[in-house]
């Protein structure tokens, strides 16, 4: 299995796979938002900055698959994938567990070089309450969900990761 994640980590379609996957997410977070009507809480659009950056990391591994910058995309993906696990957490501890002394913020705080609730407030602004349930599947909460997802991005980043030193077997023509 490691061998065949070596080989998998060496080719644009899995990279181009991980960055559509997370693209795809992120359309539906959209549709949650501007026609369900959900209002995303400030977690909410930090989940979303997670989403992104194991998107960005798919397609920085899609430029050069075989040079270097792979392990540059396999660090923010796993970066990005163990923040949105961390932020995906708190977020269900919220809502399970709603508490007056445990609550999120009114805004997003983004960096001052990286205004991206100015730059896209479609999509960057909060307006929702991170205690507030809005979406249930499977009796099971919209964080909830994203927990189980950020998981799985980290799990396979971290198998990859651990696959890097495995070459795969060169193969002639009959097989050997």
């Amino acid at each position: 299995m490691l061998k065949f994640l070596n080989q998998c980590s060496r080719g644009r379609g899995a990279w181009l796979l991980l960055a559509l996957t997370a693209f795809a997410l992120e359309m539906v977070a959209l549709w949650f938002q501007h026609v369900m009507l959900l209002k995303p809480c400030v977690l909410c659009i930090y989940e979303r900055c997670a989403l992104f950056g194991v998107m960005g990391a798919g397609l920085v591994g899609a430029i050069a698959p075989k040079s270097p910058l792979r392990y540059g995309a396999i660090a923010i993906w796993l970066y990005s994938a163990g923040k949105g696990l961390q932020l995906a957490w708190e977020h269900t501890m919220i809502q399970l567990h709603p508490s007056p002394f445990q609550t999120c913020d009114f805004a997003a705080s983004f960096p001052s070089w990286l205004p991206l609730d100015k730059w896209l407030p479609q999509v960057f602004v909060a307006s929702g309450d991170c205690s507030v349930r809005q979406w249930e599947f499977l009796t099971l909460e919209m964080p909830q969900w994203l927990v189980g997802i950020f998981a799985a991005f980290l799990v396979v980043a971290l198998l990859v990761l651990i696959a890097q030193p495995f070459k795969p077997k060169k193969r002639d023509l009959f097989g050997r």
